[in-house]
């Protein structure tokens, strides 16, 4: 029973996989995961606690980021940029993470249409900016969240393309502790209630 529950399993985080690459985090859902792996919404939801535990699954994380909410905003907004920063970057660290989301985002496609970088990076960016940095600001209160998530996202996915997708230098040979030094302090003024930003109504 539980060899056929692991297949199972296993199954699903495939499926999920290649939806959440095809059609973004956001549009892909647990019922339609659902009806591509031919199972009821209840077994992916006994399976997962929810969509964003499964996107972790599937894309091989080392750790559900939702999970580290608590830890991130615990200690308050001081070294807070740090901390989101630090977290980001362990969630691609690891080299098999990045070649399985490189195969998942290019299965078919031939070798002559090359890498296609927005399919990887998009459903990234949304998952990571709904379920880490969206919950994170609303917990802390705050103001903008909604703007402010959306720069701080769009910012460290940047980041995450250039060091270790298209390797470009020299982010792609810098220390993670060095990198890490280097974008923390933009993302602390984004994350800085004190600050508002330019052009947003108070």
């Amino acid at each position: 029973m539980a060899q056929e529950e692991k297949r199972e399993d296993g199954g699903i985080a495939g499926v999920a996989r290649s939806m959440f690459l095809n059609s973004g985090y956001a549009r892909t859902t647990i019922k339609s995961i659902a009806a591509a792996a031919g199972v009821a919404p209840t077994v992916v939801s006994n399976l997962y606690a929810n969509k964003e535990a499964l996107f972790a699954a599937a894309m091989s994380f080392p750790s559900d980021p939702q999970k580290a909410i608590p830890a991130l905003v615990a200690p308050g907004i001081h070294g807070m940029g740090e901390r989101l920063v630090r977290g980001t970057l362990q969630l691609v660290a690891d080299q098999q993470v990045r070649e399985d989301l490189l195969k998942a985002a290019n299965a078919g496609r031939s070798v002559s249409t090359g890498v296609d970088m927005f399919a990887v990076i998009k459903p990234l960016s949304d998952y990571f900016q709904s379920t880490v940095v969206d919950r994170a600001l609303t917990l802390m209160g705050i103001p903008d969240a909604r703007i402010r998530g959306a720069l701080i996202s769009s910012y460290l996915t940047g980041v995450i393309a250039y060091r270790y997708f298209l390797e470009i230098e020299p982010l792609a040979s810098v220390s993670q502790d060095q990198l890490v030094a280097l974008v923390s302090p933009m993302v602390q003024d984004l994350l800085d209630p004190t600050k508002p930003l330019p052009g947003v109504a108070e």
